[in-house]
């Protein structure tokens, strides 16, 4: 196997390690990002908020991950609904109607439901754990769509969370939470996705804002680390391209 050949994956998975670097450095070093640091991003403002009206009011929570694969790019925006299923699933841990989460891959289904009996067990209520709630509905982007429209519809849904892989069929699911007058936020790695978002929501993640959910719901330590970290690539690859593009000019490459 040729260098050129592998070279792509071995700098991928330097980037990998560089990123976990990181944020273990940022996360076990106890810098990390304040609230004040952080710039307000009104989804997840008004997520908070519908967060514990949902509760109070007996009212359900629908979270959808998408239907990207974990074994392809498509998997990390999938991650960032796993960990706000844990944030969700402990506040609404005394609810009559616990969050019911859709997925269209089966990977995900699984990880879901681990993530809620988990969330369950860490505040001592594991006896309302459902493993029904985390459901597989359709292995297809239109079959998955087509099984997680009965979530809104019939589950009586106040908030609806579109946090994954998705392609513009996302927009039905947008509709269909629309006409049941519920709250949707939604983001996507996707840019089809992206412009139904925008298109059909008062307040979707564009861009990297998906992936920001963690840290801003405050699930883990570690996922303000990744902002951190986020950050300094950022900046360490925006220094690479101005100094290829003065050596570019000056001749040298």
């Amino acid at each position: 196997m040729s260098f050129t050949s592998t070279s792509p994956n071995v700098m991928g998975l330097i980037f990998v390690i560089g990123f976990l670097g990181l944020m273990l450095l940022f996360g076990f070093g106890k810098l990390s990002l304040s609230r004040r640091s952080l710039r307000e991003i009104p989804a997840f403002i008004r997520l908070k908020r519908a967060i514990g009206l949902a509760v109070e009011s007996g009212q359900r929570l629908h979270i959808s991950l998408g239907h990207g694969g974990l074994d392809s790019p498509r998997g990390a925006a999938g991650l960032v609904g796993l960990s706000v299923i844990q944030r969700v699933s402990r506040a609404a841990s005394i609810s009559d109607k616990p969050p019911i989460v859709t997925s269209g891959e089966a990977a995900l289904a699984i990880l879901s439901q681990d993530v809620m009996n988990a969330s369950y067990r860490a505040v001592n209520a594991e006896n309302r754990y459902d493993p029904s709630l985390g459901q597989l509905t359709g292995v297809t982007p239109l079959s998955f769509t087509a099984g997680a429209l009965p979530a809104i519809y019939d589950q009586q849904v106040s908030v609806n969370m579109l946090l994954g892989s998705f392609g513009s069929e996302v927009g039905l699911l947008a509709d269909a939470a629309e006409r049941t007058g519920s709250l949707t936020i939604g983001g996507s790695d996707n840019l089809p996705a992206q412009a139904v978002l925008w298109a059909s929501m008062e307040e979707p993640l564009v861009g990297e804002e998906l992936f920001a959910g963690g840290a801003y719901l405050q699930v883990n330590p570690m996922h303000a680390s990744s902002l951190i970290a986020q950050d300094v690539l950022r900046w360490i690859l925006i220094g690479f391209i101005i100094i290829g593009a003065v050596l570019k000019l000056a001749g040298v490459l």
